[in-house]
């Protein structure tokens, strides 16, 4: 699957115009069904003359379970929220939201003409943001001697890994982060390495976002 990284508070944003409509899309990240929500009421508040701010949002843990949330925000029925959802899942996306604010232009369109209207504002919005693959890895606490983290950075390098949550004191720790396929490769290239001395502790399975 695959997500956006454009941010809630610098979004993607596009729009264009048809039959006098004005149709503006806007696509952020977001982790929650809460912060869609959050995100869609600052879209709102920016255009308190908009007809209609229909939107459409997709999260989803490490398990591979999404949650899904969509409003047609007063267009009939299935021709506003669905239409971008659709967008979303055809995109194999997930994580974030997509809304799309209507000004009304005084030509009616029609349940197709909103469907692709709509459809056509998410494409757009998604078209301009930054995308990235998510890959799901494991993550490892390591405790190591600074003597032996330019060796041990080499090697997380190696497998795609990145680091953080470093603390530098008597010793150096950090959180190594592994895409799922280059687990034992990891660890087999860090015992072999520290000849069994350094030991990476597994602690979770997250979701990473990989730039395109």
């Amino acid at each position: 699957m695959r997500t956006i990284l454009d941010s809630a508070a610098t979004p993607a944003h596009a729009s264009f115009v048809e039959k006098k409509s004005e149709f503006i899309g806007d696509a952020a990240h977001i982790d929650t069904l809460d912060e869609a929500l959050a995100f869609v009421q600052t879209i709102r508040d920016q255009h308190p003359k908009a007809r209609h701010v229909a939107y459409a949002a997709v999260v989803g843990g490490s398990d591979g379970r999404t949650a899904e949330r969509m409003s047609d925000d007063g267009e009939p029925s299935g021709t506003a929220g669905k239409p971008i959802l659709d967008v979303l899942r055809a995109n194999d996306l997930t994580d974030c939201v997509v809304a799309v604010t209507r000004y009304f232009g005084g030509i009616l369109l029609g349940s197709g003409g909103l469907i692709r209207a709509y459809s056509t504002g998410a494409s757009i919005a998604l078209k301009a943001a930054k995308q990235a693959d998510i890959v799901p890895c494991r993550r490892y606490q390591i405790t190591l001697d600074y003597s032996q983290l330019a060796r041990f950075q080499q090697l997380l390098a190696g497998v795609d890994g990145v680091q953080s949550d470093e603390s530098y004191t008597a010793n150096v720790a950090l959180v190594a982060t592994v895409p799922l396929p280059n687990t034992e490769r990891f660890e087999d290239s860090v015992r072999e390495a520290f000849n069994a001395a350094l030991v990476p502790e597994p602690l979770d399975t997250v979701n990473r976002a990989v730039a395109r």
